[in-house]
């Protein structure tokens, strides 16, 4: 199967030598492919504007198939119209030749129609038509152009689940584009199939981020307990240690930035432990005297505002961008993140202040730099030794995001993991699916017995949502009660820690 994607100009997807082997579709559809496809435009518009050209078009050809062709809804002054083209969120996807003839159209919006209630990210595809001139037009594969189409947009709009009823005759096509079906259903009387997109913006995230680790850290993960935690205790001591590193292209590109990441990272990783932060040791790459400066001015910053020396480091000049950071703390007894078990209730703990850093909207939330230090110091100590209650596992939300990183405290716990997303505490200016893979500026996830108190967090907001389960992975459940693979199964490959009767059931 061949396909180009050009890019999108004056808000058109233009799609260019269609050639595929689905095999015969259903008519409906766009008819059968044997030659290359002429030029189709994909243009989109709101579903709301009524005066649209393209809404207008795409209206009309829903009436012409749903009602008068296939009598599926009632011939009057509404037809087939719903409350989905009320909705001011969703859009509506027209296809035409390179003449500007209508060739098919097809919707998207939020399952819940309702604008003033959050989108969590659930959509639904619907009036999928193709006009009935354009379906044996020779290579012309309108439908599967649009199906495709829909499933572009709805990721890049960062929708997580995303469905569609189709006319069970048309299910074939929709299998061959990569769709799952779910369950059979009825629509208006006539057989359909719901079938899902299966959306893999965690997945790739994690096998971006994480999934390398177990080879890559094959004899050096340490063994026992803490497999896999953000911090490692000092075999003989109270001390724990960690170490993280700022990606070069961050220190280049914003370098007081990445000194100030740099301390906050690490005072992250130690408050998911438990461990009271005590000093901190820097290593600087630099260009030059100049550059050097500006990170260690971020990183001194930050230093002062967590209240923890940097009692000692190594800086190099004349040697690309880099910044390495290590700190230690102290803690008699350490949280794990394998201290889970099934059945144990999970929650967030995160700062929900701030704002998306300048430049990484989507990636990075920044809710530390403007905080006072006394409001940073109280949540980096949620867990720590003097807290009133510790959980049974904790981790530190990292670059595997909300999702990823559950999946790593499952995957060291022996357990799989459940996350409710109505009930994952979420700031006003992100969407789901920046939020639950984006890096936060504080944000801790726990699992405890059901009803344990929440961490002593100063300004964080903290709420059970989810749980850890006997599956492995980690799933979505929505408030449908439907749950949709987030993770298949481990993130690192470290697999579950070895642990003693004392320690996990």
């Amino acid at each position: 199967m061949r396909r180009v994607l050009g890019a999108v100009r004056g808000g058109g997807l233009r799609t260019m030598s269609i050639l595929d082997d689905l095999g015969a579709a259903d008519e409906i559809l766009g008819g059968r492919t044997r030659r290359p496809a002429r030029d189709i435009t994909i243009a989109e518009a709101p579903a709301i504007d009524g005066r649209h050209p393209d809404v207008v078009a795409h209206r009309a050809l829903r009436r012409a198939v749903f009602v008068d062709e296939q009598g599926l809804f009632r011939d009057d002054v509404t037809g087939d119209l719903d409350e989905h083209d009320h909705d001011p969120r969703a859009v509506v996807l027209v296809a035409r030749d390179g003449a500007g003839e209508v060739l098919g159209g097809v919707r998207l919006a939020p399952a819940d129609p309702d604008a003033a209630r959050p989108d969590l990210g659930w959509w639904t595809g619907s009036r999928l038509v193709v006009a009935p001139t354009a379906r044996r037009r020779t290579g012309a594969r309108v439908g599967a152009a649009l199906i495709r189409a829909a499933c572009a947009r709805a990721e890049a709009a960062g929708v997580l689940r995303f469905e569609a009823d189709v006319q069970a005759a048309n299910e074939t096509l929709f299998r061959r584009l990569g769709w799952q079906r779910v369950r059979d259903t009825t629509i208006k009387g006539r057989p359909h199939v719901h079938m899902r997109w299966p959306v893999g913006r965690f997945a790739d995230l994690v096998a971006a981020t994480k999934a390398p680790l177990g080879e890559l850290v094959a004899g050096l993960a340490g063994s026992g307990l803490h497999v896999g935690d953000d911090g490692a205790p000092v075999p003989g001591s109270d001390v724990v240690a960690a170490c993280d590193a700022i990606l070069p292209a961050m220190v280049e590109r914003d370098p007081e930035w990445a000194g100030w990441c740099g301390v906050l990272v690490n005072v992250n990783d130690l408050a998911a432990m438990g461990a009271a932060p005590t000093a901190l040791l820097d290593a600087v790459g630099a260009r030059d005297a100049s550059f050097a400066h500006r990170v260690l001015t971020g990183l001194r910053a930050a230093a002062a505002a967590y209240g923890v020396p940097v009692i000692g480091g190594h800086t190099q000049l004349e040697v690309p961008a880099s910044l390495a950071v290590t700190a230690l703390g102290r803690t008699s007894s350490p949280v794990p993140a394998a201290g889970g078990r099934a059945g144990m209730a999970v929650r967030l703990t995160a700062d929900l202040g701030g704002t998306w850093r300048p430049g990484y909207t989507g990636r990075q939330w920044d809710s530390t730099s403007t905080r006072a230090p006394a409001d940073l110091r109280a949540m980096v100590a949620a867990l720590g030794p003097d807290a009133p209650h510790r959980p049974a596992a904790a981790k530190d939300v990292s670059m595997a995001g909300v999702v990823g990183t559950l999946g790593m405290l499952a995957e060291a716990s022996g357990t799989g993991a459940v996350l409710d997303v109505a009930a994952v505490p979420r700031p006003a200016g992100a969407t789901v699916a920046d939020w639950l893979t984006c890096f936060p500026g504080f944000a801790l996830l726990t699992a405890d017995d059901s009803g344990a108190p929440a961490p002593a967090a100063g300004p964080a907001t903290s709420a059970v949502c989810g749980e850890l389960t006997e599956s492995p992975g980690v799933a979505l459940r929505w408030p449908d009660g439907e749950l949709t693979e987030a993770v298949a199964g481990g993130v690192t490959g470290l697999g579950r820690a070895a642990t003693d009767e004392g320690n996990h059931p």
